[in-house]
């Protein structure tokens, strides 16, 4: 039993110090609070982050959609204002539709920003998004 006894001497010494007026007692209070503080800057930084890359994948996944739209209603010989139409409700705001009609076939180009988080994060650059679509003209 040396190990009990060891750990009741220990023990034993804990307390004596405990008692002696005049030394200082080691305390960890306020230790969470301030690795919170140091840790939830990081995390909020960290989480709009990953909001903007997900705007950033569906403004890319929209975009995508409003080329492949806009060249597929010009393949089936719509008016050019009616394709345009079609794929300005699928595009995101401001996004700009090119339409370059070669022989036989029909190239679509859409491209939107996609601006920066903001706020703290002002400083960084709005990012382009952009899509390429091309499709064959169909025959009557």
């Amino acid at each position: 039993m040396p190990g009990l006894q060891k750990q009741e001497k220990v023990g034993r010494a804990r307390r004596t110090l405990r008692a002696l007026p005049g030394v200082a007692r080691r305390h960890d209070r306020g230790a969470v609070t301030a690795e919170a503080a140091v840790a939830l800057p990081v995390l909020v930084a960290v989480a709009l982050g990953l909001v903007w890359l997900v705007a950033l994948a569906v403004t890319q996944v929209r975009v995508v959609d409003a080329a492949r739209e806009t060249a597929r209603a010009l393949a089936r010989d719509e008016p050019v204002a009616t394709a345009l139409g079609l794929g300005r409700r699928v595009a995101p705001a401001g996004a700009g539709i090119t339409v370059h009609e070669e022989p036989g076939a029909v190239r679509v180009r859409v491209v939107a920003e996609v601006r920066g988080p903001g706020g703290v994060f002002a400083f960084l650059p709005g990012v382009d998004v952009d899509a390429e679509a091309v499709t064959a003209k169909e025959e009557p």
